[in-house]
């Protein structure tokens, strides 16, 4: 049954979001959005909301999307196979052209056309816009997909200061003017860290880091970055969630303050973590006697 609130509890509301308003005023917040997380069109309008009012209680948003469920349909349709190899898509000349085709064309300025019909102002760029993202081929084996060399920033630094919402696929490119498919994990890492980012968002399909992973419960709401490494050792840290967490932690240290997965099919999870005390997710944080915590 949907809650209804007074306008008194409306304001109180309003009230202890404050301080968390005051603390990111002014702050760049990176927003890694995903994958699977992006399926379901209502929450992706929420997701959307959610972005454009942080915007607009000053808090400098940069949206960074990946889109491989729309990859692997928009492959399928035109008959061509999608091959994985340690989690990457194998991506050769053609791959690169679709994969280009669908995360700067349709994903990247749907989302944008969204940001604008909620209210934002929104830009959308790829890496290989202003030479964001550098990159060079990572393995033969993989074809065109990227290995970061190099992010030059001042192209989204640009658009932060004139109010938008700067929306990026994460598409790289190399001075002979090759494309490269970059993970969007570790293009959000890296984007982060140049930006000096308050917080990485990673908004994905899974609840955070779980010590049991068919037990919802035994969530970890925040550990370091030693603790992180403690809990791959243990074998609690596995399958999928290993590179998740790498690229968390280095983000951490590139010198982003702290990083955050969470779950983005929950309504106005984005929310609940920076308005909140309660926060969403697992955050993974440098410890104070790592070295990797610089800038934490």
């Amino acid at each position: 049954m949907e809650k209804f609130f007074s306008n008194a509890e409306r304001a109180e509301i309003l009230t202890q979001a404050l301080p968390y308003i005051k603390r990111y005023n002014g702050k760049i917040v990176v927003v890694k959005y995903g994958g699977n997380a992006m399926v379901n069109g209502q929450l992706k309008e929420q997701v959307m909301e959610d972005i454009v009012l942080l915007r607009l209680i000053g808090v400098k948003i940069v949206l960074v999307h990946g889109g491989g469920p729309e990859i692997s349909e928009t492959m399928q349709k035109l008959g061509k196979q999608t091959e994985f190899v340690d989690g990457l898509r194998v991506t050769d000349r053609e791959t690169v052209d679709i994969v280009q085709m669908v995360l700067t064309g349709k994903v990247n300025k749907s989302l944008v056309n969204l940001l604008e019909m909620k209210g934002g102002q929104a830009m959308g760029i790829s890496g290989m816009d202003g030479r964001l993202i550098e990159a060079k081929m990572k393995d033969e084996r993989l074809g065109y997909v990227g290995e970061i060399t190099q992010v030059n920033i001042r192209p989204v630094l640009d658009l932060l200061e004139k109010g938008y919402i700067p929306v990026i696929s994460t598409m790289g490119c190399d001075r002979q003017g090759n494309a490269y498919n970059i993970n969007g994990d570790t293009a959000a890492a890296h984007l982060a860290g140049a930006l000096e980012a308050e917080r990485l968002i990673m908004l994905t399909d899974i609840e955070g880091i779980l010590r049991d992973r068919n037990d919802r419960s035994t969530l970890i709401p925040e550990l370091d970055v030693e603790q992180a490494r403690q809990l791959r050792a243990e074998g609690v840290i596995a399958g999928g969630m290993i590179p998740k967490v790498e690229c968390c932690i280095e983000a951490i240290r590139r010198g982003v303050k702290n990083v955050v997965i969470m779950d983005g099919r929950v309504p106005h999870s984005i929310l609940m973590e920076i308005l909140t005390d309660e926060g969403a997710g697992t955050m993974i944080r440098g410890g104070a006697n790592d070295d990797e915590s610089q800038g934490a």
